[in-house]
């Protein structure tokens, strides 16, 4: 029998307002119990400071100019994080094995090899007195992969969990979205597909006093523009046909400025029906009819989102929670299962899922106490 461990794993995604905190049991193959979940809101100050020096970059050459400044946010995120973690071990009085510190991203370009997440592994360390396993996607761009999606291999673990039937569809809508399919031979594949939330919320912060659009109400206010959807779906059409295998997208990667001028209501409409016709259409490619396909990620909360997808979808669609599963912590158990993978370096990346040449491991392990 394999040792198993427990692993804490934090997560803090692209909308940038806080940290998924989960402790998991797990022997890094087949065997996975979640013990604890907790999420812990970024303060006003720090919510400002990573959307706004988010905002500043724009190419890999600004990390290098903004390093002082970003050097500063990173210690103040890597203490709220050492917070989150002193926390949730205390109320769950659970003796956790290492940490699994995935970090805020604030960059990422598969092309240049870089993936630039914000948080200090070492620090962390040094405050939890836990190992801490962080740098997740550096060793699959080194070795040729996108660097995501990660999270297949977690995918697949719940889907065997919960005997969910084969061939199966996750469709996971963050900030960017992707996709895991799992066929009937228990072979996976993956992709980030397109946008996800990203540009609904982007749209959402810029005209209203709101940061995201909840359940979809300013969208069903609006009125779709026809006319610049359909050039915006052939403009990302063309943008990605000539990509083969694996991609991964930055949310930098897309741009809302053809719904400029629209009203808050209708550009949050346009944007929405954009973004269900690229997931529904490339989701679709690869699933066949009556293939259940699954919803997790932020996204799923998003109801008028969620209800366009099932509109066009042919296939029975459903939301992860519908399976028992906490949806709102499905990456930072993730990211807590890919930490004990990583500490046994077992591979968590795959040709497949990322385009990576062989399986690969990856995370740095830090013990700095």
């Amino acid at each position: 029998m394999n040792k198993s461990y427990y692993s804490l794993g934090l997560m803090s995604g692209t909308s940038m307002d806080g940290v998924d905190a989960s402790i998991i049991h797990s022997d890094g193959t087949t065997k996975y119990e979640a013990i604890s979940n907790k999420y812990f809101e970024y303060n006003k100050e720090l919510y400002k400071d990573l959307t706004s020096i988010r905002d500043k970059i724009a190419s890999s050459k600004d990390l290098k100019t903004l390093q002082n400044e970003l050097k500063f946010i990173e210690k103040k995120i890597t203490l709220f994080h050492a917070k989150a973690v002193d926390e949730i071990i205390r109320k769950s009085k659970t003796n956790i094995d290492f940490i699994g510190f995935h970090g805020q991203t604030i960059f990422h370009s598969a092309k240049e090899k870089i993936s630039e997440q914000l948080g200090d592994g070492d620090l962390l360390s040094k405050h939890t007195k836990k190992t801490v396993i962080y740098n997740f996607r550096q060793n699959d761009l080194k070795n040729g992969g996108q660097g995501a999606p990660l999270t297949p291999i977690f995918h697949k673990l719940l889907k065997n969990k919960y005997k969910l039937k084969s061939p199966l569809t996750i469709l996971n809508i963050g900030g960017v979205a992707n996709v895991t399919f799992i066929d009937a031979h228990d072979n996976m594949s993956s992709s980030d597909i397109g946008p996800g939330n990203c540009l609904i919320d982007q749209w959402t912060r810029i005209n209203s006093k709101n940061n995201y659009d909840k359940d979809g109400k300013i969208a069903s206010l609006g009125k779709i523009n026809k006319s610049i959807l359909i050039q915006a779906l052939k403009n990302f059409e063309h943008k990605v046909q000539d990509i083969h295998g694996p991609k991964s997208y930055d949310v930098k990667d897309f741009d809302l400025s053809f719904v400029r001028g629209l009203s808050l209501e209708d550009g949050a409409a346009t944007l929405t029906e954009y973004t269900s016709e690229i997931l529904c259409n490339l989701t679709q490619i690869c699933t066949g009819e009556d293939e259940d396909i699954i919803i997790s990620g932020g996204g799923r909360k998003n109801r008028f989102l969620v209800k366009n997808i099932q509109k066009k979808i042919n296939s029975p669609v459903k939301l992860i929670d519908d399976l028992g599963v906490d949806g709102d912590f499905v990456e930072s158990q993730a990211f807590a299962y890919l930490a004990i993978r990583s500490y046994l370096k077992l591979p968590i990346s795959f040709p497949e899922t990322t385009g990576v040449g062989e399986p690969c491991t990856g995370g740095t392990i830090v013990k700095n106490f």
